[in-house]
């Protein structure tokens, strides 16, 4: 639940459509795949206008995910986002109704269920919340978020217009928001949404230190955590993963999930992943039920592990 806007327990990040994970798919591959992700029971989409190979272009992902969800657009709960840098359009308002107007008309849609501002830049977080109050006003937005900020800015926005939703990275190898930022969230009814809530791949026990990432537009590059020492100095949480796994009959990727949900009930994950089967994986971290002794269990031994390399705010 993000501020009385419901979503599945596991939603879908659909940048790698688009950006960041090497070559992209084809349209048609990454329509079904999303149109399948909603098929087997997810409603959360996210995307951005800036989603597009290396960043260069506007618009490509939104149009990805319009088109996917078109003719079930009441059923699903879509996700964009602006990148803001100055206003354009003779106010802080005036410019980001201009971004949204865009990303609307991408989207085939007539308004955006949550619209975050992507990264803060030199514009009043006030500025902004104003402006987001007005699209709320005018039913164009459902609700706003903020991305990859801290908690005074968060609580500075969210005395000007309530959030409805934090999308910051986390996962069990980039805990930095578990000490102000997701007890604040949970303290004033704002969803958490997690971004590489499986650290690009690192927890799903796929990648080695042998993995080859692709050469264009692929994060995995420069990822420390992706690096060769830095994957072998937390192979034993992988292998914790791989742990619980095989007694739950799950992937390491769906414990790790399933870990943060049983944690806290405003979190709502946005795995990315270009790959049908993946998806579905992802999704399926849902039905993966941890007992409280196994939870506990868990958290001691994930505790008692160094974390070796940080991503960082680097990641989109």
């Amino acid at each position: 639940m993000l501020r009385d806007i419901e979503v599945s327990e596991v939603g879908m990040g659909c940048m790698a459509f688009s950006h960041s994970y090497g070559k992209i798919p084809t349209e048609e591959y990454s329509i079904e795949a999303i149109r399948n992700g909603f098929e087997h029971g997810c409603t959360f989409f996210d995307t951005a206008e800036v989603y597009s190979q290396g960043l260069s272009d506007i618009g490509h992902n939104e149009l990805i995910v319009g088109k996917a969800l078109k003719g079930v657009r009441d059923k699903a709960v879509i996700a964009t986002k602006l990148f803001l840098s100055v206003p354009a359009f003779g106010s802080v308002y005036g410019t980001v109704r201009k971004h949204l107007e865009a990303s609307l008309k991408r989207l085939q849609t007539d308004r955006a269920d949550i619209y975050y501002l992507h990264r803060m830049g030199m514009i009043s977080v006030e500025k902004v919340a104003e402006a987001m109050g007005k699209l709320i006003d005018e039913g164009l937005i459902r609700g706003w978020g903020l991305s990859q900020v801290d908690v005074d800015m968060i609580d500075r926005a969210h005395k000007v217009t309530p959030l409805a939703a934090i999308q910051n990275i986390y996962s069990m190898v980039e805990r930095d928001s578990e000490d102000k930022i997701i007890p604040y969230c949970m303290e004033n009814n704002i969803g958490f949404v997690p971004f590489s809530p499986i650290a690009s791949g690192l927890l799903s026990g796929k990648i080695t230190a042998e993995t080859k990432s692709e050469h264009y537009d692929d994060v995995r590059n420069w990822v420390p955590q992706l690096s060769k020492k830095n994957i072998v100095g937390n192979q034993p949480i992988v292998d914790l993963l791989k742990k619980y796994a095989e007694i739950k009959n799950a992937t390491p990727a769906q414990i790790s999930l399933a870990w943060m949900l049983y944690k806290y009930p405003n979190v709502v994950p946005i795995p990315g992943s270009k790959n049908k089967e993946r998806i579905i994986e992802n999704l399926d971290s849902s039905l993966v039920e941890l007992s409280e002794e196994e939870f506990i269990s868990l958290e001691n031994s994930l505790n008692e592990c160094k974390v070796y390399g940080h991503r960082g705010l680097g990641g989109f």
